[in-house]
């Protein structure tokens, strides 16, 4: 730390912050025009001029640029500092005299409009200042790069950047929310909001948030989801050979900072929605292919994602970045997403290792784990639809059915194995030691997969959520957020992957009251219906049960409906409960107060899958509970009325034979 004394007031501060950021850490107020503090600092305008002596030595510096790295003293308001403000205010003053944000600092130091006329003297009290900011928020900000400085001198004026007569701006409204002059107005919406500025200034607590912590939390801008490789990898959450194991060696050959070195375009705005600030969209261009229909071409490959890099690589024992990258780019190819063919290819890979398949059976496929290249051709024969891709491309549950049935597997070994749950293969993330996540899977209305909960790091590593009570009101509150934004066409990642500094302490990161204001004031902005988050938890709920039962109509939607495989709530095989043995012999000894010293393997391996089986047991029973469900998973009489839905014809007929007498 480093001692400095600003206008007398002593502090001590980190190598490299700025003098700006020193005084308002001791509540010392200096003027900017020029500063965001989501930008990196520019110096343009030189309004924060302050006094520094360093080593005896004194000059003027803009505080919000010098970066402090030794011993200083510092005034904002000596002599040479106020000469040096004051000229640049009444510089300013002359040019735009009747701008509000330069008249108010002109009374602020006592600083009078001077007599001499700046030659483009503009009287608009909106003038633009050319301070910058819009420009830059959007170039280096946003990454939209639709504004830009042109001419020289007095000539200098900012202007859209054109191409063949179009404009990248994508209306986000960035440029009029950082703006300190009002010379940028939005004067349209083609979707016609009842309050649109209501709805920008939300979204700039969310843009704000993106640029100045995002680089310091999930660094999403950079590598997108990539960066959960490496975190999964060290919890002990990254899928390994069909989620057997949590961690590999060789993961971080598939780390985030291998795609942002080598392969990720970087520092363009986001393709996934016109306007994110989150820009977690990532890219390999020119990606020469080195198999399939497409060979020798050189692709633009949208990804990889996280579950890209997990499904079609750790879980695969596939850890050949270039391999991961060409079945990214031939599942977008054929229309396969990349979770559903990484699971199952795991499950494929592991009845291989085991015997239940074999060369004669794949026709030649050599599907071990970490033979990428096979993963590659059965990828290709699914979309031709010939060989063993036929029966691959039926997906996990039907593969159970048919390797029972002509292969005489073991239909309780697939049926623990076989990560899929109402059909639907499991996203990429191990679930054992996370019971709230294991429902999060099992409940959820579609299947198994991560748009519905992401609650691993609340319940494994946080333990934010101990108790079965906790973990149904997460399993309840945390679904409708999901729900809401599907709903209204939002992304979910700005909602819990940004974290305000001041919310260290928050229990819960996706209840930052900040974030759940924010879309109350977009559904208000946009309908013109004032509404609190539990309006909108109400709005998810009514649709969620409705589901529900119309899963009830389609002959699914009770308990039974609900189950897991025993894979994602606890070792299947003697390898996997070796593999973390002192973890499980641990847990038996004090939750279940058990010799383990006196047990052998499958003594332990029986105990541990019957704790584990009725705590998920259990878990039910909490979730059903707090969302007004009958014991067998269907939403009561009770909860229809509540909701306003048992007025849809039909639907209390279809509950009525499910209600407790």
């Amino acid at each position: 730390m480093i001692p400095v004394v600003i206008d007398g007031q002593s502090t001590e501060i980190a190598p490299g912050a700025t003098i700006l950021e020193a005084a308002r850490s001791l509540g010392i107020e200096i003027p900017t025009l020029c500063h965001e503090d989501s930008l990196e600092p520019a110096g343009t305008c030189r309004i924060c001029s302050v006094e520094i002596t360093v080593d005896g030595r004194s000059r003027i510096v803009p505080a919000c640029k010098y970066s402090l790295e030794e011993p200083a003293r510092i005034s904002t308001n000596s002599a040479r500092a106020a000469h040096a403000r004051d000229g640049i205010l009444r510089n300013m003053l002359s040019r735009w005299p009747n701008v509000q944000v330069l008249r108010d600092l002109a009374s602020r130091f006592g600083v009078e409009e001077p007599e001499t006329k700046h030659p483009a003297r503009n009287h608009n009290e909106h003038a633009c200042i050319l301070c910058g900011l819009c420009v830059r928020i959007c170039g280096e900000g946003l990454w939209h790069h639709a504004l830009a400085f042109h001419g020289k001198g007095s000539d200098r004026h900012v202007a859209m950047v054109t191409d063949d007569g179009a404009s990248p701006c994508v209306g986000c409204g960035a440029c009029a929310a950082v703006c300190p002059s009002g010379a940028i107005t939005m004067l349209d919406d083609p979707n016609h909001p009842a309050d649109g500025p209501r709805i920008r200034r939300a979204g700039m607590v969310i843009t704000s948030e993106m640029l100045l912590l995002d680089k310091l939390q999930c660094r999403m801008r950079e590598v997108g989801t990539g960066h959960l490789v490496e975190i999964m990898n060290d919890y002990d959450l990254l899928p390994v050979h069909n989620f057997r194991f949590g961690s590999h060696p060789d993961a971080e050959k598939i780390a985030s900072h291998h795609f942002k070195a080598r392969y990720f375009t970087q520092g363009v705005a986001d393709g996934c929605g016109l306007g994110c600030d989150m820009a977690c969209a990532k890219a390999v261009d020119d990606f020469v292919l080195k198999t399939g229909p497409d060979k020798g071409k050189s692709v633009i490959v949208d990804g990889p994602e996280y579950e890209t890099l997990a499904g079609c690589g750790a879980n695969l024992g596939n850890f050949d970045p270039e391999c991961i990258i060409e079945l990214n780019y031939y599942c977008d190819h054929y229309g396969i997403d990349t979770i559903s063919f990484g699971t199952l290819t795991a499950f494929v890979m592991e009845c291989f290792a085991n015997g239940i398949l074999d060369l004669e059976r794949t026709g030649g496929l050599d599907l071990r784990f970490g033979n990428g290249q096979a993963a590659l051709e059965l990828l290709h024969q699914m979309a031709r639809g010939e060989g063993f891709g036929l029966v691959a491309g039926q997906g996990t549950r039907r593969m159970k059915a048919i390797f029972a049935a002509e292969y005489g597997a073991d239909p309780a070994f697939l049926q623990d194995i076989a990560m899929e749950a109402k059909g639907m293969e499991y996203s990429e993330y191990v679930t054992k030691e996370s019971l709230a996540q294991q429902g999060g899977y099992g409940i959820a209305l579609k299947g198994a997969q991560h748009d519905e909960a992401w609650l691993i790091f609340m319940d494994m590593v946080n333990k934010q959520i101990p108790t079965f009570e906790d973990k149904a009101e997460a399993l309840h509150y945390f679904p409708m957020w999901r729900t809401w934004f599907g709903l209204n066409g939002l992304c979910k990642l700005p909602w819990n992957d940004v974290e305000p500094a001041d919310n260290a302490q928050q229990a819960e990161p996706h209840k930052v009251p900040l974030h759940t204001q924010g879309y109350c004031d977009f559904f208000a902005g946009m309908t013109g219906k004032e509404v609190t988050p539990a309006d909108l938890i109400l709005q998810s709920e009514r649709v969620y049960n409705f589901q529900r039962i119309f899963n009830l109509k389609m002959g699914f939607g009770r308990r039974k409906h609900d189950s897991i495989p025993y894979r994602s709530m606890g070792p299947v095989t003697q390898e996997e409960y070796l593999s973390r043995q002192d973890r499980y012999d641990s847990q038996l000894r004090e939750e279940l107060g058990l010799d383990t010293a006196s047990m052998n393997l499958s003594e332990k391996r029986a105990a541990l899958r019957k704790l584990r089986e009725q705590r998920y047991e259990s878990l039910l029973d909490a979730v059903y509970k707090r969302r007004g469900w009958t014991p067998d998973g269907v939403p009561t009489e009770e909860t229809c009325r509540r909701l306003g839905i048992h007025k849809v014809e039909g639907l209390m007929d279809l509950i009525a034979p499910h209600q407790q007498k």
